[in-house]
């Protein structure tokens, strides 16, 4: 019989999810609510650390290079804001935690590649997730309207001249004429 607490785990849990390992290289789709507005981000980099992976508090390390600075995230597998987590490429590590990734750069950051077969790691079918990334999506369509972008664009064009024209000096009659 089980305790309530691993009954409650067991409701929160992800009804399948993709195998991550240390040294696989993945894209994170991550959910991100920026007032009311929500958005898919992705994150691509290494997978540095895996840690307790059978439970719900499972997680992970990806590490990225970022306009010449790492860049380390940890993402929560069972988490409803990790949408989707894809495997790019596996690479033959002999560590759990490759920490000495932090202090290579170069050719000396790279991993030797391994074989595998991306499609079966990556079919994961979670149905409550493929929702949600499509509701977020048709969202995003339905804020989007063409032609009140055009006419947003063409106030913005005017207000521009008109500012423009109160900057440039007035030319004043010239005596000339008279």
């Amino acid at each position: 019989m089980q305790s309530v607490l691993q009954q409650i785990e067991a409701r929160q849990k992800k009804k399948a999810v993709v195998d991550v390992r240390s040294g696989d290289n993945v894209r994170v789709h991550q959910k991100i609510v920026e007032g009311g507005k929500e958005r898919i981000q992705i994150f691509e980099g290494l997978v540095i650390r895996t840690r307790r992976k059978n439970s719900l508090s499972s997680c992970f390390t990806v590490r990225r290079i970022a306009s010449g600075v790492g860049v380390e995230k940890t993402y929560l597998i069972h988490s409803p804001n990790v949408l989707k987590v894809e495997v790019v490429k596996r690479s033959k590590v002999r560590r759990n935690y490759i920490s000495y990734m932090r202090g290579l750069t170069g050719k000396s950051a790279r991993l030797s590649g391994m074989d595998f077969d991306k499609d079966a790691v990556n079919t994961i079918k979670d149905e409550e997730a493929e929702a949600e990334e499509a509701k977020i999506q048709q969202q995003q369509l339905d804020a989007y309207d063409p032609e009140a972008a055009k006419k947003e664009k063409a106030e913005e064009k005017a207000e521009a001249q008109a500012a423009a024209s109160e900057l440039l000096p007035k030319k004043e009659p010239s005596s000339e004429n008279k």
